[in-house]
């Protein structure tokens, strides 16, 4: 088992840990230390164990509001899923209907032909103005 020496609050500590946990452990180590030299600068210098203590328990309670955090986005998750569930069981929506209204041949024949009359008149009338 190594034994890693940590610094924590100014004070040096040697731990031992499994083997590959060496950067795990300076890196709780070193969040530790944080909180320890933070409560020194505001409070002084206090008794080891007390300061372990005190920062100990700002850490824990930095991750309780992590897991009430990480709970909370879980159980939004959880009930995104649930809809996405629902949704996906639910029937595909029938087709709308539309309905065109479908106009007789005998009134396109009657278009066409006043159509064909008009561009006699115009071609006509476009005659007459050319003289």
């Amino acid at each position: 088992m190594p034994e890693v020496k940590i610094e924590i609050g100014g004070k040096e500590f040697a731990v031992a840990c499994q083997d590959g946990e060496e950067q795990y452990l300076r890196d709780a180590a070193a969040m530790l230390d944080r909180e320890a030299r933070g409560l020194v600068s505001q409070i002084g210098r206090m008794p080891e164990s007390r300061m372990l203590l005190m920062a100990g328990l700002m850490l824990a309670d930095r991750t309780a509001a992590y897991e009430q955090k990480a709970a909370a986005a879980e159980e939004k998750l959880a009930r995104q899923e649930r809809l996405i569930e629902e949704m996906e069981a639910m029937p595909a929506p029938e087709p709308e209907r539309v309905e065109v209204a479908v106009i007789p041949s005998q009134v396109t024949d009657t278009l066409a032909e006043l159509a064909a009359r008009a561009e006699a008149l115009a071609a006509l009338a476009e005659e007459r103005s050319a003289r």
